[in-house]
């Protein structure tokens, strides 16, 4: 399609959708979601010239997967946000079928974007090419296929996160074999358009991984802390007891790259987030030298088409921006800093669980210091219990009468929790551990303790922000 036709059809549907229903009690106080439509994964996370911006993929034109252009958003603070406009449309031959995920850089004071540009064949096979869009003096955004389908592969080639390293550009990518394992790939560029393929650096069947997925997608790789973390999100990988629940999962390898040879030693996989939904994160590095990281809430494939939200004509949201540090051999994550700012109405509790009063959990922050069990009951639908083992979070199922539940293991002494009307973000022990989850109450939720714990309980309210989502 043209960008003429396509931009037709999403004003026209922006047009129809752009109203909050009066029944649409689900839709956030302060996080990003989208006016209309589907979005999904975060891209082209990036701080330029002082100010935040963040693209994401998203289909304007139906709550589906089908179409996918790049929205965008950006912001001074990380709180409050603005539109831009769109930034990139599938109406080329090499992204007919979708701009897939990608990332941005700052090319000498020039924003350039990174994506993968999806084309489907006849045969309902795939190929893909890797494209730069650079910004004009317009602020629109020149489309280019620069790599196309990488021989020892199949069409699942997509994602690409770029840096810079000294007098190179790299990136990593992720990319299905000829026998089906999923990998991630590492290549290098003087320029941004040619590219030379270095190397497999992490994926199934290698180091110790063992069999471990048919796909790793959005690769992500960063020197934190005297560690270079790679964060992907492995597809086809087993259900374990207490681990790996949800449909696809997300989580990150400690290592060192070597980038003269393409090789990078790494530990064992370990778990991002361990809610209910989380995928696809991306970081940025800040001018102010902190490594920051923005989530989407979903995983695809995972009840996304039985969400209440449907009806008012829009799905799914991001994370929180958090801010990320290597310690003891583990990544943690905590909010961001600014957050702080969107606090109001503070007031303090300390007491038995059971002798706590009632909260309003619509949009609200707490900072619990723990000792002993109790359980929190938020809006009759999603349920915390917190033991000796760590942490159970459940929640009525979104598809099926069964509750869903997800775990963290380990002794709890403090958690801070961020509520906002239809998502919860569990930080524990100063961001050891996280859970992200959705969850939809009937009304605006409230939030009840139970139990024979002590617990000190800072609590506050939090104001709505300026939002690139909200009608």
């Amino acid at each position: 399609m043209s960008d003429k036709h396509l931009l037709k059809q999403t004003l026209h549907a922006v047009m129809n959708g752009y109203r909050r229903h009066p029944a649409d009690h689900h839709r956030p106080h302060w996080h990003l979601s989208p006016v209309v439509g589907l979005m999904n994964d975060p891209n082209g996370f990036i701080q330029f010239q002082g100010r935040y911006h963040l693209f994401y993929q998203w289909n304007p034109l139906a709550c589906d997967h089908s179409t996918k252009f790049w929205g965008h958003w950006s912001s001074t603070d990380l709180i409050n946000w603005q539109h831009e406009p769109v930034a990139l449309m599938p109406s080329d031959s090499f992204d007919i079928d979708g701009c897939f995920s990608g990332s941005a850089v700052d090319d000498n004071g020039q924003l350039v974007l990174v994506y993968t540009g999806n084309v489907m064949l006849d045969n309902d096979d795939r190929t893909a090419w890797q494209c730069i869009a650079r910004q004009n003096e317009q602020g629109e955004f020149d489309k280019q296929a620069v790599l196309g389908q990488l021989q020892g592969y199949t069409g699942h080639i997509r994602d690409p996160k770029v840096w810079r390293h000294e007098e190179s550009w790299y990136m990593v990518l992720a990319a299905q074999d000829l026998q089906l394992r999923g990998k991630v790939l590492l290549l290098k560029s003087p320029d941004l358009a040619s590219w030379t393929l270095l190397g497999e650096i992490a994926g199934s069947q290698l180091r110790d991984v063992g069999t471990f997925g048919y796909m790793w997608e959005c690769p992500d790789l960063f020197n934190l802390d005297g560690h270079d973390v790679l964060i992907s999100c492995p597809q086809g990988v087993d259900a374990e007891e207490r681990r790996y629940l949800n449909q696809y999962q997300c989580g990150y390898l400690l290592g060192e790259l070597d980038y003269q040879k393409g090789d990078y030693p790494h530990g064992p996989f370990l778990e991002l987030d361990y809610g209910h939904e989380f995928y696809a994160p991306q970081t940025t590095l800040s001018d102010d030298g902190r490594r920051l990281l923005v989530g989407w809430m979903g995983v695809p494939d995972q009840d996304e088409f039985s969400q209440p939200t449907l009806k008012h004509g829009w799905l799914h949201m991001m994370s929180c921006p958090r801010e990320l540090s290597v310690r003891e051999g583990q990544l943690y994550q905590v909010p961001a800093r600014e957050l702080v700012a969107l606090r109001t109405a503070g007031q303090q509790a300390e007491g038995r669980a059971d002798s706590l009063p009632v909260f309003s959990a619509d949009s609200a922050e707490l900072l619990l210091q723990v000792a002993g069990s109790f359980e929190i009951d938020i809006g009759e639908t999603l349920w915390l219990k917190c033991d000796p083992d760590g942490i159970t979070l459940s929640r009525k199922g979104l598809s099926s009468p069964d509750e869903e539940r997800r775990y963290w293991s380990g002794a709890v002494e403090k958690l801070q929790i961020l509520l906002d009307s239809s998502s919860i973000e569990i930080f524990i022990n100063d961001g050891a551990g996280v859970m992200t989850s959705r969850y939809f109450p009937e009304e605006r939720p409230e939030l009840r303790f139970s139990g024979s714990a002590t617990l000190t309980v800072d609590y506050w309210q939090l104001r709505d922000s300026e939002l690139g989502g909200r009608p």
